[in-house]
């Protein structure tokens, strides 16, 4: 099978990381067997109870540095579509393009990596070749969590230091940083009533002296140099945040009120030392503090024969960073890991996503020669 037949199989899998994901966990874990793979699945239920799976299977020999190729099968909500001829999970081929959700982010990159396995399907491979799809990727990396900390075979990279290659879409440049994130949740608790009684207990109010606060926190990531790294774009953590009220009406006091903070540091940066600070600002206005998700700059120097040989693949001149995160932040135990993947993070999340049909191609020709390099 080429690139392009696995992904019109798998973008009909409405994958999306509010649902369970063991269909298309099945779809490929049946695949990964019939290219020779012997294959570890991990099932989990997340915080809602929905159950969820990552898969992970090894080819050839189990002693070796080889490769491992990272991806993940979930796939963000479908809340509008304009792409006209075609719903999100009915995938279309039009002009040079195939449309539907997942296809770039990042369904497109597990099929080349699919279709490269199969081309050479009566290669004898020397060294290991792991292929790991998690869940949950898009929404704070759950799935790569329980790989860390269940899987044998990840275990057997990281003893082996495996080349890792996270196949999230980058034009097939090679990417050898990242940013990490912080994700925080700070909630205030009011009472409700009828406004005109003086009864209730507005929980906004509470939260003014904590966003003023983040404001000030947003303009020092902004202008200081301790929060800049000229090696990323934007060189800053792009501070942002969200506000939720829970209330209906006008004339009723707000029983609850919430606001997420989320950044994005850089390697070196205190990110830890900023969420204790943000704790205690919290706290300091009787807000509940929670940490939703904590991601680890990646980082490989650009100047390693990993990036150096990543590059002779491609022919590219040089490495480059990116501002997005990906499983990478959780799988640190991997010294040797770059971001290299078909398609153009431009398209990814978007409400007509596409990947172009020579990305496919060329996304497998490169996942092709990676293998052959370091597994034949």
């Amino acid at each position: 099978m080429q690139a392009i037949d696995y992904l019109k199989e798998l973008i009909a899998f409405p994958s999306v990381s509010s649902e369970s994901n063991s269909d298309i966990t099945d779809c490929v874990a049946a695949w990964l067997l019939r290219l020779g793979f012997d294959t570890e699945r991990i099932d989990y239920c997340d915080e809602y109870g929905i159950r969820k799976s990552c898969i992970q299977g090894r080819k050839g020999p189990a002693s070796g540095c080889g490769l491992g190729y990272f991806c993940h099968t979930d796939v963000v909500p479908v809340n509008s579509w304009s792409f006209p001829k075609s719903g999100p999970w009915t995938p279309l081929v039009a002009d040079g393009r195939i449309y539907g959700r997942g296809s770039c982010d990042m369904k497109g990159s597990l099929c080349c990596m699919l279709a490269a396995v199969a081309s050479l399907h009566s290669v004898v491979l020397k060294s290991p070749l792991y292929f790991i799809a998690t869940a949950d990727e898009e929404v704070g990396m759950p799935g790569a969590k329980k790989v860390v900390e269940k899987s044998t075979i990840y275990r057997e990279m990281v003893s082996s230091q495996t080349r890792a290659i996270i196949g999230e879409p980058t034009r097939l440049e090679i990417v050898h940083a990242h940013k990490g994130g912080r994700a925080i949740r700070a909630t205030s608790i009011g009472r409700a009533a009828h406004s005109s009684t003086g009864l209730g207990l507005n929980a906004n109010f509470a939260l003014i002296p904590f966003l003023k606060e983040i404001g000030n926190i947003q303009d020092e990531m902004e202008t200081s140099p301790e929060w800049r790294d000229d090696r990323f774009s934007p060189p800053t953590p792009s501070l942002n945040i969200v506000i939720k009220d829970t209330n209906t009406a006008l004339n009723i006091t707000s029983a609850k009120s919430e606001c997420m903070v989320y950044f994005r540091p850089m390697p070196g940066q205190n990110a830890d030392g900023m969420v204790q600070r943000i704790k205690a600002l919290a706290q300091s206005c009787g807000l509940h503090f929670e940490l939703l998700f904590a991601g680890t700059p990646l980082f490989t120097a650009p100047e390693t024969p990993f990036i150096r040989e990543l590059l002779e693949l491609t022919s590219l001149p040089a490495s480059r960073t990116v501002a997005y995160g990906t499983d990478g932040a959780v799988f640190t135990e991997l010294r040797n890991i770059a971001v290299v993947g078909p398609g153009d993070i431009a398209q990814a999340h978007t409400d007509d996503e596409w990947i172009a049909l020579d990305q496919l191609e060329k996304g497998t020709a490169f996942y092709q020669q990676a293998i052959r390099r370091w597994c034949c």
